[in-house]
Formats: C-alpha cells, sequence, structure tokens
C-alpha cells in the first residue's frame, strides 16, 4: 500500500480532483482507498433507520452490512478523535491510499490549487508537499507542478510520489501531528 494526500484550501477542487483521479488510478488496474477527513460532526446514517437509531440510544459501535457492501460506524463519545495513522491501519490492503484533508499531518502530499480561492499556497511552507496539481505556474515551487485539468499526469506524480505506509505510518507516530 502507498500513500498520498491532497491538500489544499476549502474550495480549491480537491474532491473534484479525487473523483477523476479514483477512476484515472482504477483504469490503470488499481485498487484505490479513500480517507477523508471531516471537520464537522456528519451523518453517514439517516434518521429512522435502524442503525441510526442503534447509535441513538447507546451503540458504541454499529456495522451495517448486505450483500454488496458493509460500513462500520463507531462513535468516539468523549475520546479523542483518531489520528491518520490509526486510520490508516484499518484500512483493507489496496494499491493506492487517497487521503483528503489532514493537511496538517506528516505523510506526502499533493497541493490542489487554485487561483480564483484567493489564498496563499500551503507548498512554500510544507516540505511534505511533493507536488503541486494548479491552475497558475509556480516556476520556484522547487516540486513538480502540473496543470489542475491534467488528470492522467496527476494521476502519474501520485504514483511516482505516493510513499509506502510502513514509512508513512513510522513518520506520522515520531511526529503526532493533528489536523
Amino acid at each position: 500500500m502507498r500513500v498520498i494526500g491532497l491538500a489544499g484550501w476549502s474550495e480549491a477542487g480537491k474532491t473534484t480532483l479525487l473523483t477523476k483521479l479514483i477512476p484515472a488510478l482504477t483504469r490503470r488496474g488499481l485498487r484505490v482507498a479513500t480517507l477523508k477527513h471531516a471537520h464537522h460532526a456528519f451523518e453517514i446514517d439517516r434518521p429512522g433507520k435502524d442503525s441510526f437509531v442503534h447509535r441513538e440510544v447507546g451503540a458504541g459501535e454499529v456495522i451495517i452490512a448486505s450483500s454488496r457492501r458493509w460500513a462500520q460506524i463507531h462513535e468516539l463519545g468523549d475520546a479523542p478523535e483518531a489520528g491518520l495513522g490509526d486510520l490508516l491501519r484499518r484500512l483493507s490492503p489496496c494499491d493506492v491510499v487517497l487521503v483528503e484533508g489532514f493537511k496538517r499531518e506528516s505523510h506526502p502530499k499533493l497541493e490542489v490549487f487554485r487561483t480564483a480561492n484567493g489564498r496563499d499556497p500551503l507548498h512554500p511552507h510544507d516540505p511534505r508537499i511533493v507536488a503541486v496539481a494548479s491552475d497558475a505556474p509556480f516556476p520556484e515551487a522547487g516540486r513538480p507542478v502540473v496543470p489542475l485539468d491534467d488528470t492522467e499526469a496527476i494521476a502519474d506524480l501520485v504514483l511516482r510520489l505516493a510513499e509506502p505506509i510502513g514509512a508513512v505510518l513510522e513518520r506520522l507516530e515520531c511526529h503526532g501531528a493533528a489536523d
């Protein structure tokens, strides 16, 4: 398993890029997993559904299973938020893990930069950003910069720059940063 993140400000196009990048990688015969950080309380279940009711009345963990998929919901309660390393360890084996968010963690990242966002780029201040996908040139970036709309070039970079999960987990344990 190899790991790389997509980092960027809100509305930079990370999710849009992921929806193009995942098919580009799976067309190459790769198994892809994603891990997304959410900044707020979120629900993957709907009120009224049995699994929602199970959590609502106190179940700390619920697994929903069918013949097509299964999902596990783990309630944290007052426990601290799970770190990137903890979540990476829970993934089933695959070829590439694409992490969206966790921009302060020490895994390798591809910055998604959009000029219209009006924000400064992240890469000048983050040595773990190993490449940039942008709608603007950065001739002094000191790392590869590819057009934001060139999905195949981005897929090539992802495959070249993603790191083995063991190295990523080791670095995360040493740094212990949080998003």
